[in-house]
Order: C-alpha cells, then sequence, then structure tokens
C-alpha cells in the first residue's frame, strides 16, 4: 500500500509546538471533555482558553462546572479545537486539575485567561491541564481526496457552506 503524505505540519519536539500554538490562535472554541463517576461523558465548548508553555493549557472555568466537578474525580481530559474554515485542528489529550482562586498559583495560571477577558467574565477557577499526547484532527476530505484538497479548496468551501463573505480590502 502506498504511504500518503498528509497536508500537514509535523508535530515534534515539544508536545505544544509552534503549528500547534498557530493552530490555536485560528480556533475561536475548544471543547473539552471529561468522564463523570459514572463513565458517562461530557463535552463543553470553552471560549477562553490558552496554551500556555509547552505542555499546559488553561481553561477559564466561567460556567462548566459539570466540567470542573467531573475533573474533580476523574482528571483524564481531551480538548479538541479545529479552525472551522481550513477544517484541521488538534486533539489534546491529559491529566487536569482545577486552580481555584485562593490557591496561590491561580494567579500565573489565569494571568492569560484574565488579559483575554478584562472584565468581561469572572473567573471562578483555572481548569489546567498537562498535556500527555497531541494528534492532529483534518476533514476527511483532506485524507480521501489529497491530490484534490488544499486548504485553501476547504476554506472556499466553507465560505460558501456557512455564507461568510471575505472582507472587502480598503482603498
Amino acid at each position: 500500500m502506498a504511504q500518503i503524505d498528509l497536508p500537514f505540519p509535523q508535530v515534534l519536539m515539544f508536545l505544544l509546538n509552534e503549528p500547534i500554538r498557530e493552530a490555536a490562535r485560528r480556533s475561536v472554541l475548544c471543547w473539552l471533555a471529561t468522564v463523570d463517576a459514572d463513565g458517562q461523558p461530557n463535552v463543553s465548548p470553552q471560549e477562553v482558553w490558552a496554551l500556555v508553555d509547552d505542555e499546559h493549557v488553561v481553561v477559564a472555568h466561567i460556567a462548566s462546572p459539570v466540567s470542573a466537578r467531573n475533573i474533580a474525580l476523574q482528571p483524564q481530559v481531551c480538548l479538541s479545537f479545529v479552525d472551522v474554515f481550513v477544517q484541521k485542528g488538534f486533539k489534546l489529550k491529559g491529566f487536569a486539575h482545577e486552580v481555584r482562586a485562593a490557591d496561590p498559583a491561580f494567579t500565573r495560571w489565569a494571568a492569560p485567561l484574565q488579559a483575554m477577558v478584562g472584565q468581561r467574565f469572572v473567573i471562578q477557577s483555572v481548569l489546567l491541564i498537562r498535556v500527555t499526547s497531541v494528534s492532529p484532527i483534518m476533514a476527511p476530505s483532506y485524507r480521501f481526496y489529497p491530490h484534490e484538497t488544499t486548504e485553501a479548496s476547504q476554506v472556499a468551501s466553507a465560505l460558501c457552506t456557512y455564507g461568510v463573505q471575505a472582507p472587502k480590502k480598503s482603498g
């Protein structure tokens, strides 16, 4: 069977390297998956989150009581994010714990999140994830139609599908 070179950056060296950071910057939301004491999954969209170093992600606990409760019981989590136009992203697996406002480490971990939200949201606590594995996510078209699927074609398709118009150039 012939090997197909997929149009995706290599994930090497540091877990949260520059290609992953760039993909995260282009993603508006991420989805945090947790599991409760009975093994039931919970997926929660997260608007305020950041990659803070080569192995940690912070998520603002603004309105995620189920995620926080599940993490206290079962620390294994999965956080996924995708650029909806390019239709590529990453799945990060790891272990999480809640850092509450009274914890001396809170200020350090909350700082990038506070910078994002200012006074708009109250960050109740920080869900701190130590990433242990990273996997790429991509639309099936990249795999099944590698010779005709490009990032440009995916963006064009998404713009059409979502009814989004590219901004007009001024000047």
